[in-house]
């Protein structure tokens, strides 16, 4: 009867460990859901973009002058996250890439050269949806069924 309990409890540990090693590690997330009507989420986001994002792509996400083109450095200008960018044309799996990652991972370019910082270790995953979400809350409920649709279809 003791070594079946001792069994037993093995197999919880093991159970716990695994959960803490594999479900709440620094992976990207199966699949990113954004929570753009969840007003926690968004208040959240809207807090750490204010802080960590704000300073480049705008405080009302409207992004650098000339995004498009390459600046004296080389490097493209912040572009906006309002519904005038193309932040809306990708997925929420790619747009949580490319904050955690950067571009150069994103692209497969480890040499690519960005102003965007890489968020991995700065941001938790909850923190980089919760910003995600802030911004697609922002946008025309148009370009949200857009980009609904787009996800929907992934």
């Amino acid at each position: 009867m003791n070594r079946t309990i001792g069994l037993g409890l093995g197999a919880v540990v093991l159970a716990g460990a695994a959960v803490l090693a594999f479900g709440w590690g620094t992976s990207a997330p199966a699949q990113t859901m954004l929570m753009p009507s969840d007003p926690d989420v968004v208040a959240l986001g809207q807090t750490v973009y204010a802080e960590n994002c704000a300073s480049c792509h705008g405080a009302n996400l409207e992004g650098q002058p000339d995004w498009r083109s390459p600046g004296a450095d080389g490097r493209l200008p912040a572009p906006p996250h309002d519904e005038t960018g193309h932040t809306w044309h990708h997925d929420g799996d790619t747009l949580f890439r490319l904050t955690k990652y950067g571009t150069g991972a994103l692209i497969g370019d480890p040499g690519y050269e960005s102003n965007m910082p890489i968020y991995d270790g700065v941001l938790t995953d909850d923190e980089i949806i919760a910003v995600l979400s802030y911004i697609k809350s922002t946008w025309p409920q148009d370009i949200r069924a857009r980009h609904d649709d787009m996800e929907n279809r992934q």
